[in-house]
């Protein structure tokens, strides 16, 4: 199964080959090839970069500032940006805010909001997991309770992505006890310095600075800051959640890491042969490559479908699920085809008689531990399959 892509799609091609070729610094593309931890500054220059190309907010209609593009060429795009080591762009505001607003928002908050997005006056983070709240979203606990016009918000969020950047934060809060868990919950945006918001940082096993948690205490934030009906709020969680599993699945991020993989096997010898040569190696990989062909075909329907608004939670579910398998597999395969030198040990503190470690080894023990989240953030694997069960027997 191939792809392949009108004189015009492939000129489009050159046009964002050119554009990164010109805009995206060596130095930021070295991080990405390293691993290396972003600043805050490197991401707002990536951000400031593409909006004035006027290639930022991919998904959004033209009328809101988006480029119009069809499924084709937000495919095209991401995969070149993914293969020259592009930053990726934080999706909390641009990925998953904006689709809600441009969908749920009202007029004022749709001309407040968006515009300080695209030029990234207001970053953005995710409410959404407690502890105890996880997969199983609907259980949350943070209340937000009536008060006139505010609401009184108290409560905890927990792996809040990028929060020590962000001055804004949208969140799923409890507005009702009654019915269903799912009935009585709220979408709300909260200035993350509002008195009572609390940021802590928890530091990962490799000493970087991720995730966090969000504290609310006695939060007064005005009704106006609601998007949507009061406990309507699940449907939207739900609408979000689908545009998020979407951007986990990463199939430009796999085709660039297959290529790795494919280089490394070419140079790498066992017995004397290129890996490549090994039947059992050359089997995974082509099994492998066999099965990121077929998501290449998926995600180009569910960026269409999601275009025109009729992308469903089971076809966002199995991108997801698929997606995060892949890519796991293709780390696990570079990690083994590197061997020893892929322990995760920094070459500059390794002693001069060490094995020669080849310049990809150096963030592929860290790619490979960070990338096991990935079927576990956004909704894990487990609980998608739950929902294409469902969405299958109710058809």
């Amino acid at each position: 199964m191939d792809l392949s892509y009108s004189p015009q799609e492939e000129a489009f091609r050159d046009e964002v080959r050119a554009f990164l070729a010109d805009a995206l610094s060596e130095d930021l593309a070295r991080k990405g090839r390293n691993g290396d931890e972003l600043t805050k500054a490197d991401m707002d220059g990536w951000h400031a970069a593409l909006n004035a190309r006027g290639w930022l907010a991919t998904t959004w209609p033209q009328e809101h500032g988006g480029p119009g593009w069809g499924a084709v060429e937000r495919h095209i795009f991401e995969e070149e940006c993914a293969m020259a080591y592009a930053p990726r762009v934080v999706p909390f505001g641009l990925g998953m805010l904006g689709p809600v607003l441009i969908k749920f928002g009202t007029d004022a908050q749709k001309a407040e909001i968006l515009p300080r997005i695209l030029d990234g006056r207001d970053w953005w983070c995710q409410g959404y997991s407690e502890p105890g709240a996880g997969s199983d979203l609907a259980s949350l606990k943070t209340r937000a309770e009536r008060d006139g016009d505010h609401y009184v918000i108290n409560g905890q969020k927990t792996w809040t992505t990028l929060g020590q950047h962000a001055n804004k934060i949208f969140c799923l809060v409890r507005t009702s006890a009654e019915g269903k868990p799912q009935e009585g919950i709220s979408f709300v945006l909260v200035d993350m310095d509002t008195p009572g918001v609390e940021l802590r940082p928890i530091k990962l096993l490799d000493g970087g600075h991720e995730v966090n948690e969000v504290f609310f205490t006695d939060v007064r934030v005005p009704v106006a800051n609601r998007v949507g009906e009061e406990n309507k709020g699940w449907t939207i969680a739900k609408y979000l959640l689908t545009h998020e599993r979407t951007n986990i699945a990463g199939v430009g991020m796999s085709s660039r890491d297959l290529d790795k993989l494919r280089t490394l096997s070419r140079q790498l010898l066992r017995g004397g042969k290129p890996l490549a040569e090994d039947p059992i190696f050359a089997a995974e990989m082509a099994e492998v490559e066999i099965d990121l062909e077929a998501m290449r075909v998926m995600n180009l329907a569910m960026l269409s479908a999601a275009s025109e608004g009729a992308a469903s939670g089971m076809q966002s579910s199995m991108l997801k699920i698929k997606g995060t398998v892949i890519r796991q597999r293709i780390q696990s395969l570079i990690k083994t085809a590197l061997g020893a030198s892929a322990a995760p040990f920094p070459a500059a503190d390794l002693p001069d008689n060490a094995l020669s470690v080849p310049a990809d080894a150096a963030a592929a023990a860290a790619t490979y531990f960070n990338n096991r989240k990935l079927s576990i953030f956004g909704g894990s694997n487990e609980i998608q399959r739950n929902i294409i069960a469902k969405d299958m027997f109710r058809s």
